[in-house]
């Protein structure tokens, strides 16, 4: 494959994630890694990171001075690709678990399916002591994903997977969400310009940390994701019950509709 891929890696703090995450990356073909630290406690160990990749290609590492939020890594993540050669863009992030050959498929689906800029796949739930939880099945055509999108975020974040070129027209993740919901903003302006999709097969371990922004900055999550439909908002039964059920679930804890989803599965 002469296809070039980078996996970007916005980083705090979340050094045993970071491994894991690295460890699980399984190709038969180059991949390159950009990791921007946003001003985590403790230095990234760089030779022990290298040392469990797998894969052939590089490892980059960015530092921020300060922790300046997710989506100011994220971002600089994203500087990175742009000033560099790139065909297609991943993200990952700290803990989850990437399938064998996960990259690889989504490329070949994007190659077979060449109107379709932004790929993303089925997940399993799991929660910090690796104990299954639920599975995610978001729907996999763009017209149900741009419908739903309005209720929450159709794509899990970190089995996203996506063509470089789409950096020109949504060149980074919005910065008043820097702190919370920033892919949900990002992926919002890009399904309004381009078909998008997801892969109907799991291919990830989404891990549930009780230290993640969705645990500890719930409401604030919640309450951008309020403030990013009323940005998109559009007459029509998805755009109204998308905003009501967002403004039910700012009342809910992370826990509760985690627990809810648990038990529908």
């Amino acid at each position: 494959m002469d296809k070039r891929l980078i996996i970007t890696i916005p980083f705090y703090n979340n050094h045993e994630g970071l491994l894991q995450s690295i460890k699980s990356i399984n190709e038969s073909f180059k991949i390159d890694i950009i990791i921007a630290d946003d001003g985590s406690e403790t230095k990234i160990d760089e030779k022990l990171i290298r040392s469990v990749f797998k894969n052939e290609g590089n490892i980059y590492f960015e530092y921020l001075d300060n922790n300046y939020g997710v989506g100011i890594a994220a971002n600089k993540c994203l500087e990175f690709v742009k000033n560099h050669n790139y065909d297609y863009v991943a993200r990952l992030d700290a803990g989850d678990i990437c399938y064998k050959d996960k990259f690889s498929k989504q490329i070949d689906f994007l190659e077979k399916n060449k109107q379709i800029v932004l790929v993303g796949t089925w997940a399993r739930v799991i929660d910090h002591e690796g104990n299954f939880m639920f599975y995610i099945k978001h729907p996999t055509n763009h017209n149900s994903i741009k419908r739903n999108m309005y209720l929450n975020s159709m794509f899990v974040n970190p089995t996203v997977l996506f063509k470089a070129s789409v950096l020109k027209t949504v060149p980074e993740y919005p910065l008043k969400y820097k702190d919370a919901a920033q892919d949900y903003a990002f992926f919002f302006k890009v399904i309004r310009q381009f078909e998008c999709a997801n892969m109907p097969e799991v291919m990830l371990d989404y891990i549930i940390d009780k230290n993640s922004i969705s645990t500890k900055k719930r409401k604030l999550q919640v309450k951008n994701r309020i403030k990013i439909i009323i940005e998109n908002f559009k007459f029509g039964v998805y755009p109204i019950y998308g905003l009501i059920r967002s403004l039910v679930l700012y009342f809910f804890s992370r826990n509760s509709t985690t627990m809810i989803k648990k038990r529908l599965n």
